[in-house]
């Protein structure tokens, strides 16, 4: 499966010398471009930053779009498919489009397929600027 694939060459560029745990994302886009991200550490451990995040941060600074999007895949070296935090689940939910494919995936090639609303079904919703204003 070429998402893995890509995804595991981010892994490739994770900068991990405190967790030793190395994680690599891909997204691909419309155009057949793969975005790759990958964990980024840090010794001040809240200043570092997730593969998820940092792919979706780096599409969006190269200027594409959410509707851009086509799908998501991250893998890591876990006994099963690796599982987002909770930040990069809510920054998935605003960032990629209802019903996209995100695999999650191993280095053994195990695989399980989800989308943005089954990773987190009650996500902080966009803001919409004041209502009663």
């Amino acid at each position: 499966m070429k998402h893995l694939d890509e995804a595991k060459k981010a892994r490739k560029n994770a900068y991990v010398p405190y967790s030793h745990f190395k994680v690599g994302a891909t997204i691909l886009l419309k155009d057949g471009t793969y975005v790759h991200g990958a964990n980024i550490e840090n010794a001040a451990y809240p200043l570092a930053n997730c593969a998820e995040r940092s792919a979706l941060f780096s599409l969006y600074s190269q200027g594409y779009k959410k509707e851009d999007i086509v799908s998501m895949t991250i893998v890591a070296d876990t006994d099963h498919p690796v599982s987002p935090c909770g930040a990069c689940r809510q920054v998935i939910h605003e960032l990629v489009p209802k019903g996209t494919p995100i695999y999650l995936a191993n280095l053994k090639g195990e695989i399980k397929e989800t989308d943005p609303d089954d990773l987190l079904p009650y996500a902080f919703e966009e803001f919409e600027g004041d209502k009663d204003a």
